[in-house]
């Protein structure tokens, strides 16, 4: 069993900034792949980003040059960088693990969620 927890979230103006960090609770982090996803009320869950255990990233469009996904192996840590925020980015934004052998997810685990609030 792998727990996440999550830390970062907030009260933000437009325009601001926040960093959601993310901690797991075993090792096996290093081999994981990460990802931050974020629900509003009465929508379903959506990917905001994601880095691979190799450090590869993807984001969504929805948040591409705003956003940065980072993560720290030696902490167990993944980060969310998040700038230039908007009221639509309000949402509870999820930590999120994945194993993989191979192409096959294996195992996966969520975070208990942080709240996100951009208003003015």
């Amino acid at each position: 069993q792998v727990q996440l927890v999550e830390s970062g979230g907030g009260l933000v103006q437009p325009g601001g900034s926040l960093r959601l960090s993310c901690v797991a609770s075993r090792s096996i982090f290093r081999a994981a792949d990460m990802g931050w996803y974020r629900q509003a009320p009465g929508t379903q869950r959506d990917l905001v980003a994601t880095i691979t255990s190799g450090g590869i990233t993807n984001y969504a469009n929805s948040v591409k040059g705003r956003f940065t996904i980072s993560r720290d192996n030696a902490k167990n840590t993944v980060h969310l960088q998040m700038n230039s925020l908007k009221p639509e980015d309000t949402a509870v934004y999820y930590c999120h693990l994945e194993l993989r052998s191979g192409q096959i997810v294996t195992s996966h685990y969520w975070g208990q969620g942080t709240q996100v609030t951009v208003s003015s």
